[in-house]
């Protein structure tokens, strides 16, 4: 006789092991952040060296947040994200459609030309990209940080939206075209529904990526221009690191990624696994 009873208890076994694996595993992925934001409620004297049982403040939060210089760097880190992201969407897509559909040559070179522009290290083009800010009177401009910005994440655009656009049939717009319907018209009321999950997840992405951008951002402003990473790094002086306070501000750095992230991950995710197996 089969032991059913048996091949049940290890399906069950089996699956809570997985289960527990996966709840470490998630643990070990979000553990810096539970960190940081426990240190944030440290006093600077209970961080190093760090000390398991402390009094919670919320001394570090009034100080980063009642400084006088965060409203600036908000400010500049949300025109700078949400400009860039409506710029690397407003060119990335149609790029993207006329890649797949458009009647070019060699569309997969011209793909793989762009594809190939997020491969250079940053730290190799900043002393060329530094020279040519500052010879074109960009350095610590909001435009700069933005076109830098848009120059890195189109590819990105193009990559995510291509692949959706690669799954929409031909014949649609073919049939399109055969009832009058111009190239511009098919753009708007057939590709663009269609890829809408794919475009939304793209938005998606270069938003967090703006947003949490470090290396140009300290390079490339000083005080007019500054997003709020350049803001946390003033937490890191010559007389130490101030890691309570460093904690509290970049707790509240990564809030409105992290946030937006929790909403729209559904989102994030489909686009990601769509593009890996469609493209």
């Amino acid at each position: 006789m089969i032991d059913y009873t048996g091949s049940r208890a290890r399906r069950k076994t089996a699956h809570y092991l997985f289960v527990l694996l996966i709840w470490v595993i998630c643990l070990t992925y979000f553990f810096p952040i539970l960190y940081m934001f426990i240190t944030s409620l440290k006093h600077e004297t209970d961080v190093v060296p760090p000390k398991l049982f402390f009094t919670p403040t919320l001394e570090n939060y009034r100080t980063v947040l009642l400084s006088s210089d965060i409203v600036s760097h908000i400010v500049n880190s949300a025109i700078i994200t949400l400009s860039s992201m409506v710029l690397c969407i407003f060119l990335g897509v149609p790029t993207a459609y006329a890649i797949v559909f458009g009647k070019l040559k060699k569309p997969d070179s011209l793909f793989f030309w762009f594809l190939s522009t997020t491969l250079l290290p940053p730290v190799a083009v900043i002393i060329p990209v530094f020279l040519i800010f500052k010879n074109l009177h960009l350095l610590d401009t909001r435009w700069g940080m933005i076109i830098m910005y848009v120059g890195a994440n189109v590819p990105i655009v193009i990559w995510m939206v291509r692949s959706f656009l690669k799954d929409i049939p031909a014949e649609l717009l073919e049939a399109a075209d055969i009832d009058g319907a111009t190239r511009i018209r098919s753009f708007f009321k057939i590709v663009l529904p269609l890829a809408r999950s794919g475009i939304i997840s793209s938005a998606l992405l270069v938003f967090i990526f703006v947003w949490n951008e470090f290396f140009f951002a300290i390079n490339l402003t000083y005080v007019n221009a500054s997003p709020i990473p350049v803001y946390m790094a003033s937490y890191m002086t010559q007389e130490g690191l101030f890691w309570a306070k460093l904690s509290a501000i970049s707790t509240v750095t990564v809030l409105p990624p992290l946030i937006l992230g929790w909403i729209s991950h559904k989102s994030i995710v489909r686009g990601l696994m769509m593009g890996a197996v469609k493209g």
